[in-house]
C-alpha cells in the first residue's frame, strides 16, 4: 500500500490556506502574517472604487451607448451601513434612463468589489454581445451604477422597460480572490423582484470562470429564460456540456 499523501501537497491544486503547519498551538508566524495581509487586503477591495472613466472607454469600443447612475447611497460608509440605500435609484437619475423595451440590459456596478468589475465586465460583456444576438435578443445602451446593490438592476431595468437585466457586480472578496464578479440574470425586472427569481454566475475571475465562459453561460440562460418568460428556481441550468449556442 501506498504511503498516504502528504498534506503539503494539495497545496498544488488550491488556494486555499492547507497544510500552513504550526509553532505550539498557533500558526507559524510567516502564515500568521500572510493571513492578516489578506486579511487586509480583502478589507482594502470592499473600499475599492470603480473608475468609471475607464470603463465607459473600455464599453465604448462596443458600439454600445453608456449611461452612468448611482444608487441613493451618498458614500462608501452609507452604501455598507445601509443595504436599502444601495438597492434605490438616485431620483435624479430616473428620467435620464433611456426607454429599451423588450431589451437585454447590462448594468454594471461596483457592489462589494470594483477591483473585480474593472477588470471582468468590459470582457464579458464583449463576449457575450455576439452570442446574446445571435438569439435574437437587443441589447440596451449599457448603465455604470454606483453604489449599487444587485437588486438596483431591477429598478433600472423596470423603468427602461427591458425584457431582462443582467447585472455584473462586485462579489464580497475573500482571503485568496480579490476580483471575483458575479452576473445576476433577472426576467421581467421591476422593484420587489427576489433573489429567487433570478439566476447567478459566479467566480467569474482568472482562476475561476473566464469571462468568456461566463458569457457563453449568460447567452444561454437569456435564451433559456426568453423561451420560459422566468428565471430563478424556474430556469434550471440544463446547458448540455460542451453545447452553448446553436451555429
Amino acid at each position: 500500500m501506498s504511503a498516504p499523501t502528504r498534506w503539503t501537497e494539495l497545496r498544488r491544486f488550491t488556494a486555499a490556506r492547507v497544510a500552513l503547519g504550526r509553532a505550539g498551538n498557533g500558526l507559524p508566524t510567516a502564515a500568521h502574517l500572510d493571513f492578516q495581509e489578506a486579511h487586509a487586503q480583502a478589507r482594502d477591495a470592499v473600499h475599492s472604487s470603480l473608475d468609471a472613466g475607464a470603463l465607459e472607454a473600455a464599453l465604448a469600443t462596443l458600439g454600445l451607448p453608456v449611461v452612468r447612475v448611482a444608487s441613493q447611497a451618498l458614500d462608501r460608509r452609507a452604501y455598507l451601513l445601509r443595504p436599502d440605500l444601495g438597492r434605490r435609484l438616485r431620483v435624479a437619475d430616473r428620467d435620464r434612463l433611456p426607454a429599451a423595451p423588450g431589451a437585454l440590459l447590462f448594468v454594471v456596478a461596483d457592489g462589494l468589489c470594483a477591483t473585480g468589475v474593472q477588470a471582468q465586465a468590459p470582457a464579458l460583456i464583449a463576449a457575450a454581445i455576439p452570442l446574446l444576438r445571435r438569439t435574437g435578443l437587443e441589447i440596451a445602451p449599457v448603465v455604470v451604477a454606483d453604489q449599487a446593490r444587485v437588486a438596483l438592476g431591477d429598478e433600472i431595468g423596470g423603468a427602461m422597460g427591458a425584457a431582462m437585466v443582467a447585472m455584473l457586480i462586485g462579489e464580497r472578496p475573500g482571503l485568496t480572490a480579490l476580483d471575483s464578479l458575479g452576473a445576476y440574470l433577472t426576467w421581467d425586472p421591476r422593484p420587489g423582484r427576489t433573489d429567487a427569481e433570478r439566476n447567478c454566475i459566479s467566480n467569474i475571475r482568472p482562476g475561476g470562470l473566464s469571462p468568456a465562459q461566463a458569457a457563453e453561460k449568460l447567452a444561454w440562460l437569456a435564451g433559456a429564460a426568453r423561451r420560459l418568460g422566468e428565471t430563478g428556481v424556474a430556469l434550471k441550468d440544463e446547458q448540455p456540456a460542451g453545447v452553448m449556442l446553436p451555429p
